[in-house]
């Protein structure tokens, strides 16, 4: 049942939030400087020059499209600039906001968000704070405290409506985590093979620092990011597995990204399973029939353990049903949004 209470003055920034920018007037703030410069093939400015060799053409369509907008997390005159693509059309149902996997980005949207616009629906691809493409040369804190606040007041300063929140692998984590929060600002649920069982960062937490950064840099080599698509997708050609490596690194390449992986990483991360059966929203679960990350009996667990869940499973599809299978994916993000029963 969507919860209908107002929405309370916004809670106090977790401790240790630190800001990029002035913030001024947000709106202002963001008409003057959300799109920040242009390459000249459209590219934001903002963005890795590496940009530039990607091949695939939904992510350098999705990728012209994505902007800043200043984010609000501490006092009232400062403020993140936050990675987002924001929706063409304003819906008569609520919009559908779209986190990530665990260090990606929004351009993981790039083949299934298109379809959703088609479909008639408001919306959003956003960057969780410490990844995608957000600024972060002030090194703000990137725990689970402050990427739920910072989502927070993404939502309250600039989408205002109740929202379907879908949340891929770890990206699930996050939805439930901010569910249980903030449930005025979440109507739905949407969970695609949603990894919520794990506890934490666990021992990576206690690394030396010295450890921690040199297993970072590992996060970003091609080698390490070709094998995950390996394991993420089915059937993908040796060229295509390339190029949608660079696609997955691409927001690596930004200058405080190992240092905001590791700040999350020593910070014991997302421990979500005390939250799950505290859920009260009606949820959508998506699973890859050939996931081999995700196991079925996992995704079995959540639907019987949150209270109000459907589940749908996609055949001939792996762990990144929103890549591999967008057309399916988006039609049941559609259905779900708009019915009460799917």
């Amino acid at each position: 049942m969507l919860a209908m209470k107002l929405v309370s003055p916004p809670a106090a920034p977790p401790m240790g939030v630190t800001m990029a920018k002035k913030c001024g007037s947000l709106s202002a703030l963001a008409d003057k400087t959300g799109g920040g410069g242009r390459t000249g093939t459209g590219f934001p400015s903002f963005l890795p020059k590496e940009v530039e060799k990607i091949k695939d053409p939904f992510s350098r369509t999705l990728a012209q499209r994505i902007e800043r907008l200043p984010v609000q997390i501490g006092s009232s005159e400062s403020c993140i600039m936050s990675s987002v693509v924001k929706p063409l059309i304003q819906s008569e149902t609520n919009p559908v906001v779209l986190l990530h996997c665990f260090d990606s980005s929004c351009l993981e949207w790039r083949c299934t968000y298109p379809l959703l616009e088609e479909a008639g629906l408001e919306a959003w691809a956003i960057d969780v704070l410490g990844w995608g493409f957000c600024d972060l040369e002030t090194l703000p804190p990137c725990n689970v405290a402050s990427k739920r606040y910072h989502l927070y007041q993404l939502w309250r300063s600039y989408i205002k409506k109740p929202m379907i929140l879908v949340g891929p692998s770890l990206g699930a984590a996050i939805a439930i985590d901010f569910a249980v929060n903030y449930p005025e600002a979440v109507e739905k649920l949407v969970l695609i093979n949603a990894s919520v069982y794990a506890e934490g960062t666990g021992d990576l937490a206690k690394l030396p620092r010295i450890v921690a950064y040199a297993l970072v840099s590992l996060l970003k080599s091609i080698p390490l990011r070709l094998y995950a698509n390996i394991l993420a997708f089915n059937g993908m050609s040796l060229a295509t597995s390339l190029d949608w490596t660079n696609v997955g690194r691409l927001h690596c390449l930004l200058p405080w990204w190992k240092d905001a992986t590791i700040n999350f990483i020593s910070s014991g991360g997302y421990n979500v399973i005390a939250q799950i059966k505290q859920v009260k929203q009606k949820a959508l679960l998506i699973c890859g029939e050939d996931d081999q990350i995700i196991r079925y009996k996992q995704v079995v667990r959540l639907h019987c353990e949150l209270q109000d869940a459907i589940m749908r499973k996609l055949p001939d599809c792996g762990h990144l049903p929103h890549v591999e299978k967008p057309r399916s994916v988006a039609k049941l993000i559609a259905d779900f949004s708009r019915a009460d029963c799917c």
